[in-house]
């Protein structure tokens, strides 16, 4: 997972861009905010002569779909680092334990106003971290603290990177775990950094559940018949063991009852010459979240999917759920037997609603009485939430109106010890699922001229409240032509932060207009709704060029001689990640560029004319030299190197970054130092596409640079299938963009 880029995208830099401060403010002389005219450079004129009124293009409610769930942040005071896990010791809800994915554990109290967390437990130098890699699995003993031990999942390195499955203790009374009571329980090699799983859990038998993935890369190619149908390894399985108990020299036994009990073990390194006797259930590819049922015992996991399909598995013993052969419920790669040896997942959804299936609960709490009973489950990439009977027939395909849009990256789910459920978001808070008070109502017009953001006499002309922007690295749209505006509410500014990173008010609308010879194909509206959320509509224009109508669930189309691809609603958010602050190609160094203005016919900095408007709080002080500023990736100012980085921030930081949500541990932020990247002579972690000595970037040698060959493909139909960069909405390469970045990496002698 970490868990699985789009033609809409125009990157920022991270809001937790550890940068020099790039803007002086004026903390004391008031400009701005209270009415008075905002400090403006000397000798600068802007491009407006006053900020537009904006009273129509601005975000209506957020579609509430066929739901009435809600999360509400709580413990609000506090914030984690990538948190993959949220849980509570047996017996004790005073407290509250989070996972970081980096290698703590914290800990807190079970209070709403909770001001800071401690330190439960740290081994973050013992932890490989990044990507899919790091922290993964929390188990308490079913009788911590009485019984001091509590258990953890790792990847590490040791030679290679391996999968751990840890004991730690408690010496003082379930206070902390000491580090140094650490005993290794098992141990598998990774031929790959992602698909590790790491989710462990004690089932109601008492024993150990286990899950870990394929081994990584992408279709599971190891061997003939891939990890997921292979019994000699303990990779693509869920396992089970009792730790309670050792047996031949392992710190564990294994239960007579699993499938393959009286047969060898496959602790020592996660392989072995008959068929792993810790082996529970197999045919999966990475199983990232899943639970078991308080009150029925059984085991709901999530399956995350390659392409295609996500699905959701109810586990039994022995039982084949068909990866690599099966991809949801839809046939994949190789021979698995007759069809009736393989279980269907009880549910699955399309790529068209996510990416990335994050398992939850079956719901046993009592706030949310419509959801007693059923599982709850989410999508990574999206946020949505969809919540199904425990007694759904196999195989049900959800859909986008019976989900919840959170707006959330969803790592985790977490069960109170009282059956309330509970959000953990990647980017770092913590939420709690409700009842919602929505009504349902699709809130996002259907025509483009009914939206408020277009002109009522010409839709093809912006709304007069609408200030136009251009940055000045634009992100490759299958070489349209655009358009960039920005809708603000009245009395609402954009906030600067120190990074150079740009917050917009509740209730902004982006709109970007696409042109395919001289002709509108697209128009997107990418809105940040009055509770906070951002989210992406698109609309198609007609022949006449009088209108255009929303498209939902995205579409592919022949446009002359070329495909064109309408993102979906959740592939809008795929490439407009949180880690990138949602808001892509809006930061001081994008728009510190000039700008022609249609309201007056001038030409002037985009910054200063914001400023001058009254638009950025606080006001910014210094001139559009002192200013950051990224380099035209297709412009001759700037060097080599600027140029190819300003394209590969734009073009893939906001997915490649920290808390990216890729399974690459890459960060190709312009800000980053290149040796800093993870890219420079590293190895693949998504396959080398078959390259001889492949690196993602080869100093000097762009033929070995998986990074330069991605650019350059395009697999599939833009829907994600494939190897291609960006991965969706995509059907053409940019050739002069892969040649530039070519041209780099052979201009490189190192790393530095």
């Amino acid at each position: 997972m970490l868990p699985p880029s789009l033609n809409t995208c125009e990157s920022v830099f991270s809001r937790t861009t550890t940068a020099a401060v790039f803007l002086l403010f004026l903390a004391s002389c008031g400009g701005g905010d209270d009415g008075s005219a905002p400090a403006v450079p000397p000798n600068t004129v802007g491009g407006l002569d006053q900020r537009p009124s904006n009273t129509t293009c601005l975000a209506p409610d957020r579609p509430g779909g066929a739901t009435t769930l809600a999360t509400t942040r709580v413990f609000s005071n506090l914030n984690f680092n990538s948190p993959v896990a949220l849980k509570q010791a047996p017996g004790d809800a005073g407290r509250w334990f989070v996972m970081e994915q980096g290698g703590r554990v914290l800990t807190f109290a079970n209070q709403q106003n909770v001001t800071n967390a401690s330190t439960f437990i740290d081994i973050t130098p013992q932890v490989e971290s990044g990507g899919e890699e790091g922290l993964l699995g929390l188990a308490f003993h079913p009788s911590f603290p009485s019984n001091p031990r509590v258990y953890l999942s790792y990847t590490a390195r040791s030679g290679g990177i391996v999968s751990r499955i840890s004991e730690f203790r408690t010496t003082n009374g379930g206070a902390t775990l000491d580090p140094s009571t650490q005993r290794v329980l098992l141990t598998v090699n990774q031929p790959e950094s992602n698909h590790n799983g790491g989710n462990i859990v004690f089932g109601p038998d008492g024993y150990l559940y286990i899950g870990f993935g394929d081994g990584g890369g992408g279709g599971d190619q190891h061997g003939s018949i891939g990890n997921g149908q292979n019994l000699r390894t303990l990779l693509g399985k869920v396992l089970r063991i009792d730790v309670n108990s050792t047996a031949g020299g392992f710190n564990y036994a294994v239960p007579a009852s699993n499938p393959f009990g009286s047969s060898a073990f496959c602790g020592s390194n996660g392989s072995g010459t008959q068929n792993c006797a810790e082996i529970y259930a197999y045919g999966f590819r990475n199983p990232w979240r899943w639970s078991f049922d308080r009150q029925s015992g059984e085991l709901w996991l999530a399956d995350v999917g390659q392409n295609a399909w996500e699905e959701v598995d109810r586990v039994t013993l022995g039982g084949n759920f068909g990866w690599r052969c099966r991809e949801g419920a839809h046939d994949f790669n190789g021979t698995c037997g007759p069809a009736q040896s393989l279980i269907e997942p009880v549910a699955e959804y399309s790529h068209d609603l996510g990416s990335s299936i994050t398992g939850g609960y079956v719901y046993r709490g009592s706030s949310v009485p419509a959801l007693q009973g059923r599982y709850v489950f989410a999508d990574f990439g999206s946020g949505r939430i969809w919540n199904i009977p425990r007694d759904t027939t196999p195989t049900l395909r959800v859909t986008a109106a019976q989900s919840f849009e959170s707006g959330l990256a969803i790592s985790s789910f977490g069960e109170g010890n009282d059956g309330e459920l509970y959000v953990v978001d990647y980017s770092g808070g913590l939420y709690r699922v409700q009842q919602g008070s929505g009504t349902g109502a699709n809130t996002i017009p259907a025509q483009l001229s009914n939206t408020g953001c277009v002109s009522s006499t010409d839709a093809k002309q912006p709304a007069t409240g609408l200030i136009g922007y251009k940055p000045n690295a634009a992100f490759w749209s299958d070489g349209a032509e655009k358009q960039r505006f920005v809708g603000l509410p009245n009395g609402q500014n954009i906030v600067v932060g120190s990074d150079g990173d740009w917050d917009f008010p509740e209730g902004t609308v982006l709109v970007k207009h696409f042109r395919v010879a001289n002709r509108l194909i697209e128009t997107r509206l990418f809105m940040r709704h009055p509770d906070g959320v951002w989210a992406g509509y698109t609309y198609e224009w007609n022949a006449d060029q009088t209108d255009a109508t929303r498209v939902v669930g995205g579409k592919r189309v022949q446009v002359g001689n070329q495909a064109w691809v309408f993102p979906s609603e959740s592939e809008c958010l795929q490439c407009h990640t949180d880690a990138a602050g949602r808001s892509l190609g809006l930061e001081t160094a994008q728009l510190n560029g000039d700008f022609t203005y249609s309201q007056t016919g001038r030409t002037a900095n985009q910054v200063v004319t914001l400023n001058a408007i009254r638009s950025l709080s606080p006001p910014v002080t210094q001139s559009p030299g002192e200013l950051p500023s990224i380099a035209d990736p297709s412009g001759s100012s700037g060097t080599l190197s600027e140029r190819a980085r300003a394209y590969l921030h734009t073009n893939c930081s906001q997915c490649h970054r920290p808390n990216g949500g890729t399974p690459v541990a890459l960060d190709l932020r312009y800000t980053t130092a290149f040796n800093a990247t993870g890219a420079c002579n590293a190895v693949p972690q998504a396959g080398d596409l078959g390259i001889t000595d492949a690196r993602i970037v080869a100093a000097g040698d762009a033929a070995r640079s998986v990074l330069a060959v991605r650019m350059s493909r395009r697999d599939g139909d833009g829907s994600g299938d494939g190897i291609q960069m960006p991965p969706i909405a995509s059907t053409l390469p940019d050739t002069q963009g892969a040649t530039l970045v070519r041209d780099w990496i052979n201009s490189l002698t190192s790393c530095n």
